[in-house]
């Protein structure tokens, strides 16, 4: 067997360190990898932070409806120490879970981190939508609205989920069809014309004594208007109650 020359000896030594090296290499950009938050770690974290707490919200304020929950994707190349506790997550914005949120996740280990996840939680509810065009001052009835449902999430104004808040209302501005009914779009209709004659009940603890007069205004429920009281021929103020009818205190 011929003896290996020098060189030879050297070559190989040469190459068994770089494949250790390579090796090491390797085993520790393995090991980095392992020692990462995850994207995907950060969406679950989010996810069933914000069922809970939806869940929660929904419970508590007795609504009823479903929801979809959808975490935004994170960029891939965000890169986070591995978290040797368990994260925390809580609602940053806004104040209920619903809308577009945002959710701050934290470490609170031996390397602390906090990142914020944005999310989409939609509340979809029956809700009065309109069904044909109206305009302005128009009392509405049943062929002019329907029940729909809709993402309640965004409509900050308020809505209504029952046809009777809004059947006999005046509209305060005009509508199209298939827009969500809100509260400021609707108005008490007058039930006294000026010039209807009226009863007026002037009340007193539980004495009520009844006159007749004459209506000098419109006037819608709960509204306050000028009648002529025409037994005493005096102008007063009085609150409307119903069709023909309002009342004073004596």
């Amino acid at each position: 067997m011929k003896p290996i020359p020098p060189t030879t000896r050297h070559r190989l030594r040469s190459h068994s360190v770089i494949l250790a090296l390579t090796s090491g290499c390797l085993l520790l950009t393995a090991l980095i990898a392992h020692a990462q938050t995850a994207p995907e770690q950060l969406i679950g974290v989010t996810s069933r932070f914000l069922e809970q707490a939806v869940a929660s919200h929904i419970e508590n304020n007795k609504i009823e409806g479903r929801t979809e929950i959808k975490v935004a994707d994170l960029d891939p190349r965000l890169v986070l120490r591995a978290c040797d506790k368990e994260l925390i997550a809580r609602l940053e914005s806004p104040a209920q879970p619903i809308g577009r949120v945002t959710v701050r996740v934290r470490c609170e280990g031996s390397s602390p981190w906090t990142v914020f996840v944005p999310a989409r939680v939609s509340l979809y509810r029956t809700v009065v939508a309109i069904t044909r065009p109206l305009k302005r001052n128009s009392i509405l009835t049943s062929e002019d609205i329907a029940l729909i449902e809709k993402d309640v999430g965004f409509l900050s104004q308020g809505y209504l989920t029952s046809m009777q808040q809004a059947l006999g209302k005046k509209l305060t501005r005009s509508v199209v069809t298939d827009q969500v009914l809100l509260p400021n779009q609707l108005e008490h209709a007058e039930v006294i014309r000026k010039g209807d004659q009226v009863i007026i009940n002037a009340k007193s603890g539980s004495v009520v004594v009844r006159m007749p007069g004459e209506a000098l205004s419109d006037g819608a429920p709960g509204q306050q208007i000028r009648v002529k009281n025409l037994s005493s021929e005096r102008i007063i103020r009085a609150r409307v109650t119903g069709p023909g009818m309002v009342e004073v205190a004596m």
